[in-house]
């Protein structure tokens, strides 16, 4: 650890930050602006400091922009998770008051304690992806709002409305059948006929978002799309929001990471588990329909939830026992891609013709295993199997 480590407490428009030094002694304390001259006298009063350390409270959220400035000019930052500042908090002297000097304060002192913070690096593909597919998922919001008001008004035009799933040119033929001549009746057939122009529009968007987003999957060299019930979208929101999946010790934790792993509820001589709901939910959502998509066809996870209904399992509790393999699953594949991708000519990425994963779905072990324990620090073994 370095002898000088830099809390920041970060803001849209300004830093506050404090510098200690090994012994928790205080150095130094200020609030910068984040526009160009805050931001270089901010670097200019850290820099007054050798074997020095940034600790950033958020630089996945609010602190990514700073973060980036710092590490941008050569500058060491560390994420600091706010659970960790806060416990920091707890025990601080101020009796848990939450100002700006406080909060720099617990995240410098948070950072000397603490062991494994991420070491933050320049923005690569993945953060690209993230913010792809968080348009993508922006695009997909808006055409289900626009045909779900298309389908009320045209409930009030045609006899017993449309079919649920309409198509843009389904709309206009529909449409073109009708020709009311009250006031009401026109005014309602003008706004679906926009609704259906803008539908068409989002659905061009769309397509051209999600052939953007194959394109940027494949330059990674990501196989996560060979995978039944990952597209384009789960695809990029797997790779943006997890980035480097070797930060997981092992499936179990993943799996706690995304929501998967179903939480201990036993009591007495009766033992069982629930659906955690805890978790990183876009994840959770994307092997929900990755889950969805494997029903709806004859594969290894349909048979799986097959098996779990017969042994007495509710509907909800074999899908979320389905959800943990598939879990597992997106795990090994991502890991042997990462290996895949460290063993490449060069250190590049490549692509190979057959699936990482042992299966489409794991059909050995357990599914049922409560969160795990904290993870442990000595070095991984590679996982043979998905199972």
């Amino acid at each position: 650890m370095a002898r000088v480590i830099i809390g920041m407490d970060p803001h849209k428009r300004s830093a506050t930050i404090e510098i200690i030094n090994s012994r928790e002694k205080v150095l130094a304390q200020g609030r910068f602006g984040t526009d160009r001259d805050g931001f270089a006298a901010m670097l200019k009063a850290g820099r007054q400091h050798k074997d020095r350390v940034w600790a950033v409270e958020g630089c996945n959220g609010i602190g990514r922009h700073v973060a980036q400035r710092l590490v941008a000019d050569r500058e060491t930052v560390l994420d600091m998770p706010a659970k960790l500042s806060a416990r920091a908090r707890l025990f601080d002297t101020a009796q848990g008051r939450k100002t700006d000097p406080a909060d720099a304060h617990c995240v410098a002192v948070a950072a000397l304690r603490a062991s494994g913070l991420r070491q933050v690096t320049v923005e690569d593909t993945t953060v690209a992806l993230k913010l792809l597919v968080d348009r993508r998922d922006t695009l997909g919001r808006a055409r289900t709002d626009a045909v779900s008001r298309l389908h009320h008004l045209l409930l009030e035009l045609v006899p017993g409305g449309a079919k649920t799933f309409l198509s843009a040119p389904q709309a206009r033929a529909l449409l073109n059948t009708v020709r009311p001549r009250d006031i009401v009746g026109r005014t309602r057939r003008q706004l679906a006929s926009e609704l259906i122009t803008e539908i068409a529009v989002i659905d061009k968007k769309i397509k051209a978002a999600n052939t953007q987003l194959s394109e940027l999957i494949a330059s990674t060299g990501s196989t996560l799309q060979q995978l039944n019930g990952i597209g384009p979208s789960g695809a990029a929101r797997l790779l943006g929001d997890i980035g480097d999946i070797n930060r997981f010790a092992n499936r179990d934790h993943f799996a706690s990471w995304n929501g998967t792993a179903p939480i201990d509820a036993s009591s007495g001589d009766q033992h069982r588990h629930r659906l955690s709901r805890i978790g990183n939910r876009r994840i959770n959502r994307v092997l929900h329909i990755m889950a969805i998509v494997q029903l709806r066809n004859d594969t290894e996870g349909r048979a799986y939830y097959r098996r779990k209904l017969a042994a007495g399992k509710s509907s909800m509790e074999a899908m979320r026992s389905l959800k943990r393999r598939l879990s597992n699953v997106v795990y090994q594949h991502m890991v042997k891609d990462a290996r895949h991708m460290r063993t490449s000519p060069g250190g590049q990425t490549g692509a190979t013709l057959q699936s990482s994963a042992a299966g489409s779905i794991p059909t050995a072990s357990t599914s049922e295993k409560p969160l795990p324990g904290p993870a442990t620090t000595h070095s991984r073994t590679p996982l043979l199997t998905a199972s």
